[in-house]
């Protein structure tokens, strides 16, 4: 090992480190000169730096002395190079969105730190849509209000006029008497110098002598007989406004379309619609006169031009242009455009009669020249002009049709036979033809003519579509023509479809036509689907309907028996043959049809619950009880025994009816209106123990049923349990987790037990479980105070917008502020999206019958019986009380209404409110 010296003296001999400054630790600092870094080392990199610049840059090759520099750019290079282009495209594509929605909230956040200034006023722009027209005209004019400055004030200066002015002045307003020295020794005619001197103005006069002139005007303009003004001041202003002030552009613009049309017209002369053009820019450059010059001219160039004629009769005037007509039918005697313009300048009828005539002499194939003729003329010289017309345009089918119409049937019939003749491929004429046999009472040759024609049309190869010959069926029933309309569908009705689309397309068809009004086409077609379809039972029900709501009880029946001929299983054919003689009063007629039907069907639950009810309605129990006998017998369903306890209930019999609903759910045990209606008539018997054993056994067989539940509940919260009503209730709501109808009895029982509290939170979790019903919503909006209930029916229209129970409870709110026409409004949406909801039917009727006409009360009952309405807590109740069964439907929606009219203590508070 080396000593402490050696070692030492080993470190000072050696090379200092890297970046080593001698005397840095003292605040040194280092620095380089040119003998440290070398020539070789500068030279190096000024070689460096000379390759680098941008001189020797190349696009492809890079910096001089590239690698790759010498190596030939082919084409696989700028393939790949269009193959990366493509991709760094591409990409930069899929990063647009996310670029410009990022660019998007920069400006966003940029914006709302340093908002433009007109950002910055939006809140007061937006309350000038709430400024009145008045206080807009109350607005002042702008005008000069700044305040002038004392500075300002200080500069202005007065400086007087000088005494050589004023002096100068006083000798040109002095009046000279005697004459001065020099012209006395003149003798006075000494001629004034002129030019030496500028003489001062003197501007009395010149106002004196401006005052005279105007006078003068005002003398010219005066009435000469009643020394009255004969200037119309408002005529006047409005001279002034049709004064048209060209800017210096359109003058510009005028200018060279000018010496444009002028370049055609000078190398083209004979090309009308030069002249023309020309005339119409000199007329919308304010030169009438210059414009008749340049079309007269048109007209010595273009003579065979009907339009330039045309053109130089309209810059006429009236008489003007009848001479110029007059000229040009001799250069164009075969213009109908000029023959009929020279007409309609004649005011006198004759005049238009005799020219129109002179025209028919010079053409006398003339369609339009006919028609305008003979449009002029009475019945009689129509019809003769008529016949003339057909020999000399015999194309023209107007002009048969309208000879035939004016001619005799026997007359008609020979017209449109040689029409027929002369044009075989017009389907009109056989149309006519077909709608004349029709009004005069040949309904047997309407059918063979429509068949007759399309195999004429046929052999002549004219083949109309489809859809032509049903708008001409269309056009026919519009006419007046019911029974060629048909003819033609019968016809035409199979044409362009496959018989796999029939069907279809003819039900389509149908609805189209009553969408149009046109019943009988509409029924035409049901014929014809039944022809081809006589075993299509849903066929049969539309045509039904359609003869229901557009044919009379005669073919309705008519329609049915032959319905039921063809479907002699399809049950609801022959219930609504009987439901439709039974409302016509005709009950023989109505049980003929169920016997029938019964034979057809004897095992038919629906004929047999039609029987019945048909019974029952007509106080024939004993009847109604045999046929339900039978009909156990039978069939024995559900709905028959039901049928039957429900009978012997509404008769009073609760010990028949509980006597027989134990067969019924021995057979039918889990029926819950059985089990139901057990529970309900042993409440009503007091049986309290066994009804409750019924409620109990319905809600373990069916545990989801609703009713089930509620009428348990109802029936422990009678019983003073309300504390096992609301556990039912809950133990129903964990079985049935949407059931919005257990939420709402949950929170009424609170409410009848004076828990509101309890029944708030209870409604506020039911709407958190159940967000769109619109019955919880409805209650809620109840709840609140009078005040709130306008910011809770916000909220529920925005949760349920379209439930009628929400629709309902608004016009009940509008109601009660005396918002009538609102009211009415919302009241008929709710009936509108609901039809079934007897509630509103009842709460329309209501409020008609407080603040409505008669007429509109009845239009509502109208529309409800129509509607025939079956649900709703306060029609529920009322329909299914044993003493309203016989009611109709207009005296149940008058009864439930007394329940739902606004009570005496808010008809108080709103008179004091009005």
């Amino acid at each position: 090992m080396l000593s402490s010296s050696a070692a030492r003296a080993k470190q000072l001999n050696s090379s200092a480190p890297v970046n080593y400054v001698a005397g840095l630790g003292r605040g040194a600092t280092g620095f380089t000169t040119r003998s440290d870094i070398g020539p070789a080392r500068m030279s190096a990199e000024n070689d460096e730096a000379g390759k680098l610049n941008d001189s020797k840059f190349d696009e492809f090759a890079g910096y001089q002395g590239s690698l790759f520099d010498q190596m030939p750019y082919d084409e696989d290079d700028e393939a790949a190079d269009r193959v990366w282009n493509e991709i760094d495209a591409h990409m930069d594509e899929r990063r647009k969105s996310r670029r410009e929605q990022r660019i998007a909230e920069q400006l966003s956040q940029f914006r709302s730190v340093r908002p433009k200034l007109q950002h910055q006023f939006t809140d007061l722009k937006r309350d000038l849509q709430q400024v009145t027209e008045q206080e807009w005209n109350d607005l002042p004019e702008p005008g000069e209000h700044r305040k002038h400055s004392a500075a300002e004030k200080r500069n202005e200066r007065y400086i007087p006029a000088p005494d050589s002015l004023l002096e100068k002045a006083r000798q040109e307003q002095e009046v000279v008497h005697s004459l001065d020295a020099r012209q006395m020794q003149t003798g006075g005619m000494e001629t004034p110098m002129t030019g030496l001197q500028t003489p001062f103005t003197d501007l009395k006069s010149i106002g004196e002598a401006r005052g005279a002139v105007l006078s003068v005007k005002l003398d010219q303009m005066s009435d000469s007989v009643e020394g009255q003004t004969v200037v119309d001041p408002k005529g006047y202003l409005t001279d002034l406004n049709s004064i048209k002030v060209s800017t210096e552009a359109e003058i510009g613009d005028i200018k060279k379309a000018r010496l444009l049309l002028k370049s055609v017209t000078s190398t083209n002369p004979g090309h009308g619609p030069g002249w023309v053009a020309a005339a119409r820019l000199e007329e919308v450059a304010g030169k009438l006169v210059a414009a008749r010059q340049v079309i007269r001219e048109g007209c010595r160039a273009c003579p065979a031009s009907e339009d330039v004629w045309l053109e130089a009769a309209r810059l006429q005037t009236p008489d003007n242009a009848k001479t110029v007509l007059a000229e040009a039918v001799k250069k164009i005697p075969q213009s109908v455009k000029i023959w009929l313009h020279a007409a309609s300048l004649e005011t006198n009828v004759t005049m238009r009669r005799r020219v129109l005539r002179k025209a028919l002499e010079v053409i006398p194939n003339s369609v339009k020249l006919w028609q305008a003729s003979i449009d002029l003329e009475g019945p009689d010289d129509a019809r003769l002009m008529l016949g003339r017309a057909v020999e000399c345009v015999p194309h023209s089918v107007d002009m048969w049709i309208a000879l035939a119409r004016l001619e005799t049937y026997q007359n008609a019939r020979k017209v449109l036979n040689r029409a027929r003749e002369t044009i075989p491929t017009e389907p009109q004429i056989w149309i006519t033809a077909a709608k004349l046999e029709e009004a005069n009472g040949n309904i047997d040759l309407v059918d063979r003519i429509i068949e007759k024609a399309i195999k004429s049309l046929s052999l002549h190869q004219v083949d109309l579509e489809r859809e032509q010959w049903l708008n001409e069926a269309e056009t026919a029933e519009k006419g007046g023509a019911a029974r060629t309309a048909q003819a033609i569908l019968q016809n035409t009705l199979h044409l362009g479809i496959e018989e796999e689309d029939r069907k279809r397309i003819w039900m389509e068809d149908a609805e189209s036509f009553v969408a149009r009004s046109c019943p009988e086409c509409a029924r035409a077609v049901f014929a014809q689907a039944l022809s081809t379809f006589p075993t299509k039972k849903s066929v049969w029900l539309r045509a039904a309907q359609h003869e229901k709501s557009h044919g009379t009880a005669a073919s309705l029946d008519a329609l049915l028996r032959k319905a039921v001929s063809f479907c002699p299983h399809a049950e609801a054919l022959w219930l609504m043959g009987a439901k439709e003689q039974w409302l016509a009063g005709k009950v023989e007629a109505a049980r003929a049809i169920l016997n029938e039907a019964f034979l057809a069907n004897p095992d038919s639950e629906q004929v047999w619950l039609a029987a019945v009810k048909l019974e029952s309605e007509n106080d024939e129990p004993d009847a109604a009880r045999s046929l339900l006998s039978k009909a156990r017998e039978r069939c024995g369903t559900e709905r028959v025994w039901m049928k039957s306890v429900l009978l012997e209930r509404n008769l009073g019999e609760n010990a028949a009816a509980l006597e027989m609903l134990a067969p019924a759910l021995k057979a039918h045990g889990k029926y819950w209106k059985l089990l139901l209606m057990k529970a309900q008539i042993e409440r009503q018997l007091d049986l309290v123990d066994a009804a409750r054993e019924t409620l109990a056994r319905g809600v373990k067989v069916c545990a989801d049923c609703v009713p089930m539940w509620l009428e348990s509940s109802r029936l422990e919260e009678a019983l003073g349990s309300v504390s096992k009503a609301r556990s039912l209730l809950e133990v129903g709501r964990l079985k049935n987790v949407n059931a919005p109808r257990l939420w709402l009895e949950a929170v009424r029982l609170e409410r009848r037990a004076g828990n509101k509290k309890a029944a708030a939170t209870l409604l506020a979790k039911a709407l958190q479980q159940c967000r769109t019903a619109g019955i919880l919503w409805a209650e809620a909006i109840s709840m609140e105070a009078r005040a709130q209930q306008k910011s809770k029916s916000s909220d529920a229209l925005k949760a349920c917008d379209n439930d009628p129970h929400v629709i309902l409870a608004v016009s009940r709110l509008f109601w009660r502020e005396r918002k009538e026409e609102k009211a009415r409004s919302w009241c008929n949406r709710a009936v509108t999206l609901d039809p079934d909801l007897g509630d509103a039917w009842a709460n329309y009727f209501a409020f008609e019958s407080q603040h409505g006409t008669p007429e509109q009360q009845a239009e509502v009952l109208r529309r409800a019986v129509a509607a025939d309405p079956h649900h709703g807590d306060e029609w529920t109740a009322v329909s299914k009380n044993p003493r309203n069964l016989r009611c109709s439907t207009d005296e149940l929606v008058k009864r439930v209404a007394e329940n739902m009219a606004l009570n005496k203590y808010e008809m108080e508070a709103l008179e004091k409110i009005g």
